[in-house]
């Protein structure tokens, strides 16, 4: 038998050494590489649709252990359920004004928290919020959905509500109003309709143990959103009775004056006024960036609404005047006001951080206030040459110092009337009081 010759058989041992090589070397990176660099895929969780007679459980938030592109992938490859998504039915909230005002905030911190200073994100977020509470799965308040299992450090529904967030990060003034108006809409019958009957959502780059057991229904920006499958996720399983005790959330009392914080504009919280909260935001005096000369549209917006208006306006300024008329025609331009002018005035708000001073006055003529300390008091307009010694103009139109006694009335003139020989007193910085008030 004739064998190869000696350089042959050496260049196919070569050839076969490079080949099992080529097996060999991939095999022993796959398997001995650590685990951030392998590719994994998420584990579904067995599908089931709880039937209609079976109340649906509400998991923890747990997330399976993937790299966010992985997570991207495996997102990407989960189609959306074929078949209409309705859109819900509109919300109002009910409740007396401090019960709104907690929903509100809580509110407010949900969007801004999980959603970010973004308003398409922050409306789909309440969305969700306002499904939950009409479901009979969840708790029947909006700060009970929203800080459903907060006591716990891991398993909240909400992952700001207990992993330190609203400690840690702090959200502007401006961002805060902005989250509280499209709060105070969602809540008085605004309805984000894409995301449906959505009750979960996530980032896409994460993937919840619990996702493959519910429709994925909407994308919003890098927000993916379920609904349950079955019965329980249609609407007529959206029907429970929402109730209007919010609870108070201590959490929230650095932010927020109706769980525990700092007074509110006007004394009480003011009630929702949608009108108010969505208001385009006027202009300051061209001549004073810290004063603003508005018509006030008594059709469209409760006089509650003016004062969130005022604070809306003022924004994060911490000396700021707004004065308001009713009537157009007489509406000043600018500054200094005539008398004529102060006394058609309908509502005025002064704040002034340095001097601890925040508040609403009403023309109570106009606007019925059951808080007698929030009416403006009436006038007394004397010329500068009958006044004496002691009677001053304070520079905020309307308001008068303390102690200002003219040396004469006029008959027939309204006002505050004093003894003359009563002794006059010495004008203190805390008698400065807003537009229109007379102390």
């Amino acid at each position: 038998m004739h064998n190869p010759p000696a350089p042959s058989r050496i260049l196919r041992a070569i050839v076969l050494l490079i080949a099992v090589l080529a097996i060999l070397i991939p095999a022993l990176v796959v398997h001995f590489a650590p685990p951030v660099a392998r590719h994994r895929l998420a584990r579904p969780v067995p599908h089931r649709v709880v039937p209609q007679a079976e109340l649906p459980a509400v998991e923890p938030v747990a997330f399976q252990d993937l790299d966010p592109d992985d997570a991207r992938a495996f997102n990407a490859s989960v189609p959306f359920v074929d078949g209409p998504n309705p859109a819900a039915r509109p919300f109002h909230l009910s409740g007396d004004a401090a019960q709104q005002a907690r929903a509100i905030d809580c509110m407010a911190a949900a969007i801004l928290y999980e959603a970010g200073d973004e308003p398409v994100g922050q409306r789909a977020v309440a969305q969700v919020i306002i499904n939950r509470v009409r479901h009979p799965a969840f708790p029947k308040t909006i700060c009970g959905v929203i800080f459903q299992g907060a006591e716990r450090s891991t398993g909240c529904q909400f992952t700001f509500t207990c992993d330190g967030a609203l400690v840690r990060h702090h959200w502007a003034d401006a961002q805060w109003a902005r989250a509280r108006e499209t709060a105070t809409a969602a809540l008085s019958g605004a309805v984000f309709k894409p995301v449906g009957h959505a009750t979960h959502y996530h980032t896409d780059w994460v993937v919840p143990y619990w996702q493959s057991s519910l429709d994925k229904v909407a994308a919003v920006n890098t927000h993916l959103f379920f609904r349950w499958t079955g019965w329980w996720g249609t609407p007529a399983a959206f029907n429970r009775h929402v109730a209007a005790d919010e609870p108070v959330i201590a959490a929230l009392a650095a932010y927020s004056e109706a769980h525990g914080g700092v007074a509110s504009v006007g004394g009480d919280a003011a009630p929702i006024d949608v009108a108010a909260a969505a208001a385009v935001l006027p202009t300051p005096l061209a001549t004073d960036g810290n004063s603003f000369l508005l018509t006030l549209d008594a059709r469209k917006m409760t006089p509650d609404g003016f004062a969130i208006l005022a604070a809306r306006t003022c924004g994060e300024r911490a000396y700021c005047k707004v004065m308001g008329w009713t009537d157009k025609a007489k509406t000043p331009g600018a500054l200094p006001l005539q008398p004529t002018q102060i006394a058609a005035m309908s509502f005025s708000y002064l704040r002034d951080r340095a001097s601890g001073f925040d508040k609403a006055l009403w023309n109570c003529s106009e606007f019925h206030r059951a808080d007698v300390s929030q009416c403006m008091k009436q006038q007394v307009y004397v010329p500068a040459t009958r006044s004496t010694e002691g009677f001053r103009l304070e520079s905020l139109p309307g308001a008068v110092r303390a102690g200002a006694v003219p040396a004469t009335l006029p008959d027939g003139l309204a006002g505050v009337r004093r003894k003359l020989d009563a002794p006059t007193a010495k004008p203190t910085p805390s008698a400065t009081v807003a537009s229109g008030d007379v102390r």
